[in-house]
């Protein structure tokens, strides 16, 4: 993490890095399944043949508005190149928690951003995958395989550059 000051207030920049692989997911698929907020299931299986890109964040991370955006733009640049694109909220479903996000406020953003939100309110699916702080990325091969795991994220930066270069490796 890099501060900064600017007009008297320090900023905290989280410098966008790759983050080696967890070693179960090296040399094997990996198997998931979440809930997207329009109630369909996405599965690691219905999505074998395409690459995959998971975008996990919160609706209350500030980050995460910016990675949304990322994530639109990402999934308009590859539109029809075999590139499946989502953000992931990691927001509980229990309204008595602080970190509580309903299924109707993430359509919302999902409507805002016009992005694909999918649910992983536990986090077993984030930890399955290696991701250890938010907002992160997740890149899965067409074979099911983790590519990389991209943790943290400078705010001024364009996420589709950002990852353009390592999407188009694997196609």
């Amino acid at each position: 993490m890099l501060a900064t000051v600017r007009k008297g207030v320090a900023i905290a920049v989280f410098v966008f890095a790759a983050f080696a692989l967890p070693a179960f997911a090296q040399g094997g698929a990996v198997d998931f399944s979440m809930r997207a907020v329009d109630g369909d299931a996405v599965t690691s299986q219905s999505l074998r043949g395409e690459v995959v890109v998971l975008a996990f964040g919160a609706s209350w991370l500030p980050l995460s508005r910016n990675q949304m955006e990322g994530v639109k733009k990402l999934a308009d640049q590859y539109a029809g190149r075999g590139v499946a694109v989502y953000w992931v909220s990691t927001d509980s479903e229990s309204a008595k928690s602080k970190n509580y996000a309903s299924d109707d406020q993430l359509r919302e953003l999902a409507r805002k951003y016009k992005v694909t939100v999918l649910r992983d309110p536990d986090g077993a699916v984030s930890k399955k995958l290696g991701v250890d702080q938010l907002p992160s990325v997740v890149i899965i091969d067409k074979q099911g395989n983790i590519s990389g795991v991209i943790g943290g994220m400078d705010p001024t930066a364009n996420l589709a550059t950002q990852l353009s270069a390592r999407l188009d490796k694997i196609l």
